[in-house]
């Protein structure tokens, strides 16, 4: 006969907290919601008590020596999750100031007992925790006992088969406190401000009984309260086949070139310079996908689709047969966006997917995202990849004439298919032409092949004949990225 128990684990009602946490929260456990003043303890524990509270599972808040529980209400009732006919039903709020400010914290856990032998509650909170750590501290009283508090009011939520939630302010993880080893769940919250970008992230550090993910999340707060973002989910690169279908590509001549499309479930980097028409290409991508009854998906990290840029895709967003993120946060990370595209790819069942551009959505991330750019940007096109979604980047490429580049990251190598854009001098005139570098384990056209933007769109001409360049006077034979054969 197996002995092993099996824990219930409760949802939070926090978008992407579940995942962080291993699967949600175990019941009955004792946990620490921790991090310093203004990072979002006071509303995560809100969020989830909003949600997990009911008539027949109670909850009591307590409040201690920190907002008195009218002026909570008023600010957290600005969040969609709040239910004001919850309250005094499901949900009751119990001002333990008085008792913490004559320091006696067995009068404090005498208070406690009493509400909750008489609610009998399915959920605690007591906010501010750190109130009760203070005033056993400033209190000449001979009868406190922290570590006893703590260990006693740990023992009797277990007992009574309640789940509680300590809410203190914490500044670094090496304050000493007797809850940090007597908390069954440790959740601990961050923000940093950097340039104009607050960058709030979470790390659970301690969850008794399951496997949590590692590492720091980063979570916004927003209107509809706090969501988490756990990291990109990064999948095996697509492998191509004979039985792999080839996507159109939505302009004549540009499927032959790469040898009869785009491979199904592969990344293509387009780079190019400024007005090379890379964010044409990436419309007719979609567009295509439109016409062959196929939904996308287009990141926007420039400028928004408008009927004065591209009537067709303008279009296609107002009809929901494109979905557009268009997020102007200033304080974006990758896991953040990437949430938001398989957001979008599930609502719509898309299978296209355009990023217009890297370079803007660089400059969209928060200054502390940056850094590691390359890695997250590889992680991203994993997950989107892994989705099964086929996906288009364009990249902002500073044309030079004595360097061969494909991306300004370096991360080049991260995409299954690269099509390159230039310009070369002809005559006093710049003419643009373009040529497939690279799909992965396909054949495809190494021809330079010269094109034209009109009011229909890249239009793709014949091969660039040899000794058509001219630069700097004197006849050349130029290569994509711009090196002098």
């Amino acid at each position: 006969m197996s002995t092993k128990v099996t824990i219930n684990r409760l949802a939070t009602g926090v978008p992407g907290l579940d995942e962080v946490l291993g699967g949600g929260l175990p019941e009955f456990s004792f946990n620490l919601i921790a991090g310093p003043p203004g990072c979002g303890k006071t509303t995560l524990a809100h969020q989830m008590m909003f949600a997990l509270a009911t008539p027949e599972r109670p909850a009591l808040f307590f409040t201690v020596l920190g907002e008195p529980p009218l002026k909570m209400l008023r600010y957290q009732q600005q969040f969609d999750f709040f239910d004001s006919e919850a309250i005094n039903h499901s949900i009751r709020y119990i001002n333990l100031a008085d008792d913490t400010l004559a320091g006696d914290l067995d009068e404090v856990l005498r208070r406690i007992v009493v509400a909750v032998e008489t609610h009998a509650p399915a959920l605690v909170f007591v906010d501010s925790f750190r109130s009760v750590v203070l005033a056993s501290q400033t209190q000449d009283n001979p009868n406190n006992n922290l570590p006893q508090f703590v260990q006693q009011l740990g023992m009797l939520m277990t007992t009574w088969q309640a789940t509680t939630f300590l809410i203190g302010e914490y500044f670094t993880e090496t304050d000493t406190n007797p809850i940090f080893t007597v908390a069954d769940g440790l959740i601990w919250l961050r923000q940093s401000v950097q340039r104009n970008s607050m960058v709030r992230k979470m790390e659970i550090m301690k969850m008794r009984g399951q496997p949590t993910l590692p590492g720091l999340h980063t979570f916004r707060i927003a209107t509809s309260g706090i969501k988490v973002f756990p990291p990109a989910v990064a999948h095996p690169a697509a492998t191509l086949t004979a039985a792999t279908p080839r996507l159109k590509m939505g302009i004549p001549r540009l499927d032959e070139m790469l040898g009869g499309g785009l491979p199904r479930g592969y990344s293509l980097l387009v780079a190019g310079p400024s007005g090379s028409g890379k964010s044409i290409l990436a419309a007719s991508f979609l567009a295509e996908g439109a016409r062959n009854g196929e939904t996308g998906v287009i990141a926007a990290f420039e400028q928004r689709p408008n009927h004065q840029q591209n009537v067709a895709l303008a279009k296609l967003i107002e009809s929901d047969q494109v979905g557009l993120v268009d997020s102007r946060a200033p304080d974006l990370s990758i896991d953040e966006v990437v949430q938001l595209l398989l957001t979008e790819i599930t609502r719509l069942k898309a299978t296209r997917v355009v990023i217009d551009s890297l370079s803007g959505f660089e400059l969209a991330l928060a200054p502390t995202f940056r850094d590691d750019f390359r890695e997250s940007l590889s992680r991203m096109v994993s997950a989107l990849t892994g989705a099964g979604v086929s996906v288009l980047m364009t990249s902002e490429l500073e044309d030079r004439y004595t360097d061969l580049r494909f991306s300004p990251y370096g991360t080049a190598f991260l995409t299954d298919a690269i099509i390159v854009q230039r310009y070369i001098e002809v005559q006093s005139r710049l003419l643009r032409i373009m040529a497939v570098v690279k799909v992965r384990s396909s054949a495809h056209s190494d021809e330079l092949r010269q094109y034209h933007i009109d009011d229909n769109g890249l239009q793709i001409g014949e091969r660039l004949p040899d000794q058509e360049g001219l630069l700097g006077g004197r006849p050349t034979r130029q290569h994509p990225g711009g090196v002098n054969a």
